[in-house]
């Protein structure tokens, strides 16, 4: 039987940080699943999800431990079964000026509807004529299917008011314009 292993790490960027991880991770026979990885503000940032076979599971787990005493902070974690609940895919873009709260507001809104954040990227740039700072987030979301999609949105669009920003929710694959 396969077990997942869900690594995450952080420490000071250098060149060859990916290619120790996934050494250490093919030598103890686990198959890299996903990642997510960026540099912020010089340090290196990442998760990883590894799958191995259950028997192997200590010892790639005690190979990965290794990576600290290359300056990395390792944190590791075996996955679990999300369970039977479907949860419809919903995607949420948002743009406005920066402001602290933002994610927080939005997030909160998500939580009291049962919603989960599955992947969340968030930046500001420059705005193109004004060079003030926007702030950009593209979430993906999930959804369970009791969850009334209309109310949402119409919490998610107050919201969106009040911190003057342009919201939009949609189903994930479907064209950009609301959620139907």
């Amino acid at each position: 039987m396969k077990v997942s292993v869900i690594l995450t790490l952080l420490g000071p960027d250098r060149p060859g940080l990916v290619s120790a991880v996934s050494a250490r991770a093919t030598g103890a026979g686990a198959n890299w699943m996903e990642s997510r990885m960026v540099q912020l503000a010089g340090q290196f940032a990442g998760v990883v999800r590894l799958e191995v076979d259950a028997e192997a599971a200590d010892g790639l787990e005690s190979v990965l431990r290794g990576l600290e005493s290359e300056g990395l902070h390792v944190t590791i974690e075996r996955g679990r079964d999300p369970g039977p609940e479907r949860l419809r895919r919903v995607q949420l873009d948002l743009v406005g000026h920066d402001h602290p709260g933002i994610v927080q507001d939005i997030s909160a809104v998500l939580a009291r509807h049962g919603i989960t954040i599955e992947e969340l990227e968030t930046g500001c740039e420059p705005a193109s004529m004004s060079g003030e700072l926007l702030f950009r987030a593209y979430a993906e979301l999930g959804v369970p299917a009791q969850t009334d999609l209309h109310a949402v949105q119409d919490d998610l669009e107050a919201l969106a008011n009040a911190l003057m920003v342009d919201l939009e929710l949609h189903d994930a694959g479907a064209a950009p314009g609301g959620v139907g």
